[in-house]
């Protein structure tokens, strides 16, 4: 994939958003996934997103430069697709390029006659043994992670009266949103890339409160996509600061779902992750980050 990168994706200061970003890498993870997953005869399915490992924003993107995303798969288990995503910006007026996000994407199939039907993944071959191993050994360890965060998803943000600055409850943040069928996939649920791209502006404005300078995306700790959130559903993006050091910020942002075209389910945890941002002067260098309280 790759577009031109317009005002609107970025930020006052001309830096991309890094949700823009995490979008165009889902896009592509899935289309591939999706591909791989209808390869041979069968049920026709969708590939849908189960969980980001961490992601890294080596540079910013600016306006007016291209970027071009390109996927591999890596790994396929029984049920999962592994799908290695870059990206690499361009400045067309001089030529120069450069990398600026590595990730690491596992999708799951589901059927199109059966959202809840989770398919067999088409294995794919493999150059050396040893690949296959790795990914095997990839594959049970993002399994366990995620086992472990949905069981310590709990938390709920509260609203803090005349919270003092630099507390949590100064630069907490949240947002609703109203899922509709532009948000979806073919079966009728959320696309990661949709939800990825609201947490990261959720916590923006959280870094921005916090700092009131400049902020970009540093790097996004695994992403975790616990249930799918259909359409129609109104979902609420949280976010508050966890820790600050010198020159950086953790921000926990999570997504409640609230499925109102389902009267029988009640609110539950969607998906979490933690990101971590930096604060940048008007030239573009790092700046001091105000100390938690």
């Amino acid at each position: 994939l790759g577009r031109i990168m317009r005002p609107d994706d970025a930020n006052v200061a001309g830096n991309v958003h890094g949700g823009t970003i995490l979008k165009m890498i889902e896009e592509a993870g899935a289309i591939i996934s999706t591909r791989h997953c209808n390869s041979q005869a069968g049920e026709p399915c969708v590939a849908a997103l189960a969980r980001v490992e961490r992601t890294d924003f080596l540079s910013p993107v600016c306006i007016g430069e291209v970027a071009n995303v390109s996927a591999e798969i890596t790994y396929t288990s029984r049920h999962s697709v592994e799908v290695q995503v870059n990206v690499m910006s361009e400045n067309i007026l001089t030529g120069a390029k450069k990398v600026t996000n590595k990730a690491t994407l596992w999708y799951v199939p589901l059927s199109l006659k059966n959202v809840n039907k989770v398919l067999e993944v088409p294995p794919i071959q493999y150059v050396r043994k040893q690949q296959e191993d790795e990914g095997r050994k990839r594959y049970e360890e993002q399994k366990l992670d995620r086992l472990e965060t949905k069981q310590r998803n709990g938390d709920v943000i509260f609203p803090v009266i005349n919270p003092e600055p630099h507390t949590v409850g100064y630069s907490q943040s949240s947002l609703i949103h109203l899922v509709g069928p532009s948000d979806c996939t073919l079966l009728g649920f959320v696309h990661g890339g949709v939800t990825m791209k609201l947490m990261d502006e959720v916590a923006g404005i959280v870094a921005a409160r916090h700092c009131k300078t400049n902020i970009v995306t540093a790097s996004v700790d695994a992403i975790n996509f616990h249930e799918k959130i259909k359409k129609g559903s109104v979902i609420t993006i949280s976010g508050r600061m966890t820790f600050t050091s010198n020159k950086s910020m953790e921000i926990e942002v999570f997504v409640d779902a609230d499925p109102f075209v389902d009267e029988s389910r009640g609110r539950y945890r969607a998906v979490s992750a933690f990101f971590t941002y930096v604060s940048l002067s008007k030239e573009g260098k790092p700046l001091p980050v105000p100390q938690l309280l």
